[in-house]
């Protein structure tokens, strides 16, 4: 599974979520400007921390510049005969730009091109829908 990178402002940082006795996840968003044709656009992007990895965020306050790297995940869903697809944004890295630090994670190689992939291992499934 491919891996991607994306630098922003975090602006919303959740607290931990036990959705499950197994299973825990942390949300958290990060707005991201680009300037088009006298024009800046504004995106709010949500992205998930899941399991031991919801510590990443302990450390790094809100309105601090990040570099998130991350997996893009999805799932297909069927509850009582009705289909839905579920699309998540998965971080495994946070690196706050603001004081050079960077918390902990597997070591992998990065790009310096924002959303662009780069290799990385792929976490394993599970059967929940998020």
């Amino acid at each position: 599974m491919a891996s991607y990178e994306l630098t922003g402002r975090l602006v919303e940082k959740y607290n931990e979520q036990k959705v499950t006795d197994s299973f825990r996840k942390r949300e958290f968003v990060v707005e991201t400007r680009e300037s088009k044709n006298d024009r800046e656009f504004i995106e709010a992007i949500k992205f998930q921390l899941t399991q031991d990895k919801c510590a990443l965020l302990d450390n790094v306050n809100l309105n601090e510049d990040v570099k998130i790297t991350f997996n893009l995940r999805g799932r297909r869903y069927e509850k009582d005969g009705k289909v839905s697809y579920f699309t998540n944004l998965e971080a495994w890295r946070v690196d706050s730009l603001s004081k050079g630090n960077s918390a902990p994670a597997p070591a992998q190689q990065q790009s310096s091109q924002p959303m662009e992939q780069v290799a990385s291992t792929s976490a394993p499934d599970d059967d929940l829908p998020f």
